[in-house]
């Protein structure tokens, strides 16, 4: 139990224990019901087991304790005149009956806050010596799976009590038959008035009610997230948005119940809401979204909108009224046409928009697609996923009039072709173009020659793309010398010859290089990359590259100096490359990774041991070649370092 009242002592608990009679023992620690057991000092036995003791009556032996006699209107009284959060955690820990009253008492009612209040009119030396009952919500509780019941939720109210006092409580999981209810977050309600941050996730029992509490009490409340919460409604909403004008962030996903009345609610009563992310809300419509951009007093800046059932007029209505949205994330929207994505980009209210993903929106076309980056001249940041209508023109014409665009990922646009790639990176100043699985692309020699190459590109990365091959990747090379991190993840097409050109034409020296699943790369490759760019780089990633054995280790020993991340995972490495590397004075490896390596085996024991000096990460999983025995040694001496195995 002190552990629940976050007094001192563990989470685990151990059954036993009962009352005592006398009260010297009421301070001592004992079972407070069949639900949650706490720890009790072992007794001595009784010499003598009889029905009574002399000099005592059977009426007096069967006299329940004293600590049951007083009813609860005079306990109560008594408990609020308890001075400090100590002690009223003391108080809880003897049985659960007394901690249920805590809990009932308004964290107003206690007499030391009347002191508190009465002396900071007084005198500043008063105020001094009532301070620790201030709460400023310094204490972050979560509660998960079978831990999150009422009883611990009655525990953290009273034991956070004069403790810098509860500012942020995630519940998650209560799923059991003795999961949270409302009389949990209504104790938390009462108890609690500093809380600031509330999660409740997949808590099938809490409804309204207790949200209505929380609204009640919780006035600083600022942020909230629902989640699978399908008894939360709109009335507890709308209790959030009457009692809470500070909320600035509200998450709300999965909650059938909620509708346009409680977002309608918030966008009224709420000014300084600054977030708002709404998901597979079924009941939440145009009504609902529009609300929350009103164009008198919104300062919303992020919002993301996923599954739900709103039309080309919420669109308008973003592009006409947000102003201050620096980030929109929108997924999911089936009934959205081209309209209303052509029309939030000619609205032109979306001038601060940084950051814009769009996922599976069948809306999206090219029209709309050059409307938007019109409309949206600060964009920085693109995302586009899964928009089958998006072909390489449009992309063209996007990036002709974004013009301010940094970063761009397309996934699953499978209408964009190799020309696309080419004409976005000659029309805008990209330094960042991401491509993930992108069928589209092929690998093809374009007859038309090159513009000025594109010296903005410092990161390219282009994964599961089984189109892009070895003209694409030297055209590339020859169109972006000045790449500093490149990712071919997946490529199997990808050889050295593809390869090489375009690490010969990177001027500025390549830093990160992730080339895991390239199956046909050999040690040709690895050779002049570390001859070529040994000098910059620190990240080389060669997971499943089999063809890669100890000559590149060897090579990345002789030439790397800033190497810290090396991945050489399901390769055919063995024993005679880990010594090359533990040879190595200039290198200073932080992560290094053997996973899959049958030909490393207990002979790297002591070159291990040697790396070890820098490592902090050491991924030894499925060597099949190592002994446990090692690994226990390894552990040992590198203990600094988290050895996976």
């Amino acid at each position: 139990m002190p552990a629940l009242v976050n007094y001192g002592g563990d989470d685990d608990f151990c059954s036993g224990g009962s009352f005592y009679k006398n009260s010297a023992d009421l301070g001592r620690l004992c079972s407070i019901s069949s639900q949650l057991d706490v720890y009790c000092p072992p007794r001595k036995r009784a010499r003598i087991s009889a029905p009574f003791i002399f000099g005592e009556t059977e009426i007096e032996q069967n006299k329940q304790p004293s600590i049951h006699v007083l009813p609860d209107e005079c306990l109560l009284e008594i408990f609020t005149h308890i001075y400090g959060g100590r002690e009223r955690s003391s108080c809880a820990c003897v049985s659960k009956h007394w901690l249920m009253l805590l809990t009932s008492i308004h964290k107003g009612e206690y007499e030391s806050s009347k002191m508190v209040k009465e002396n900071i009119r007084s005198s500043s030396a008063d105020v001094e010596m009532f301070s620790s009952e201030e709460e400023d919500g310094y204490l972050t509780r979560c509660l998960e799976g079978k831990k999150a019941t009422d009883t611990r939720l009655a525990a953290v109210a009273v034991g956070t009590s004069g403790h810098g006092g509860l500012g942020k409580l995630s519940i998650r999981g209560s799923t059991s038959s003795r999961g949270v209810t409302n009389f949990g977050l209504s104790a938390i309600s009462r108890c609690c008035p500093s809380l600031k941050v509330l999660s409740l996730w997949n808590v099938p029992r809490v409804g309204d009610e207790g949200l209505s509490e929380i609204a009640k009490e919780c006035h600083l409340l600022e942020k909230l997230d629902l989640s699978q919460c399908p008894l939360v409604s709109n009335k507890g909403l709308i209790a959030i948005a009457e009692n809470c004008p500070n909320l600035t962030s509200l998450s709300i996903e999965s909650c059938p119940k909620i509708g346009n009345e409680g977002l309608q609610a918030i966008g009224k009563l709420c000014p300084k809401l600054q977030s708002v992310s709404i998901k597979d809300c079924p009941l939440v419509g145009d009504h609902g979204v529009s609300s929350l951009l009103s164009p008198a007093s919104s300062i919303l800046s992020k919002v993301k909108l996923q599954g739900l059932s709103i039309t080309d007029f919420s669109l308008a209505v973003i592009g006409h009224y947000g102003k201050s949205v620096t980030n929109l994330m929108l997924s999911g929207l089936q009934n959205v046409s081209e309209k209303g994505f052509w029309v939030m980009g000619n609205a032109l209210g979306l001038q601060r928009l940084v950051s814009l993903t769009i996922t599976s929106c069948s809306g999206v076309t090219d029209v709309s697609l050059e409307a938007i980056g019109k409309g949206c001249k600060n964009l920085k940041q693109m995302c586009l996923s899964r928009c089958c209508f998006v072909s390489g023109d449009g992309l063209v014409a996007f990036a002709k009039s974004a013009g301010f665009l940094e970063c761009l990922q397309l996934e699953e646009c499978n209408r964009v072709a190799q020309s696309g790639i080419i004409g976005v990176l000659s029309n805008c100043g990209l330094k960042s173009l991401t491509l993930v699985k992108c069928m589209g692309i092929t690998d093809i020699s374009l007859e038309v020659p090159f513009s000025s190459p594109c010296n903005s590109l410092k990161s390219f990365s282009i994964r599961n793309c089984p189109g892009f091959g070895t003209v694409s990747l030297a055209m590339v090379g020859k169109f972006c010398p000045q790449l500093q991190h490149i990712d071919l993840s997946g490529l199997c097409g990808i050889t050295d010859a593809g390869l090489l050109p375009l690490l010969q034409n990177c001027e500025s020296g390549l830093v990160k290089v992730n080339l895991s699943g390239c199956l046909n790369l050999t040690d040709e490759t690895l050779v002049s990359l570390t001859r070529l760019h040994g000098a910059t780089l620190e990240l080389l990633n060669l997971d499943g590259c089999r063809r890669i054995t100890d000559a590149s280790l060897v090579a990345v020993a002789d030439n790397c100096l800033f190497l810290s991340d090396l991945d050489v995972s399901r390769s055919a490495i063995t024993d005679v490359g880990v010594a090359a590397l533990s040879q190595a004075g200039q290198l200073n490896l932080q992560v290094l990774s053997f996973s899959g390596c049958s030909g490393v085996s207990n002979k790297t024991l002591t070159f291990l041991q040697k790396l070890g000096k820098t490592l902090v990460g050491l991924n030894l999983q499925h060597c099949n070649s190592i002994s446990t025995q090692t690994v226990e040694l390894l552990v040992e001496s590198l203990w600094r370092c988290d050895i996976l195995f």
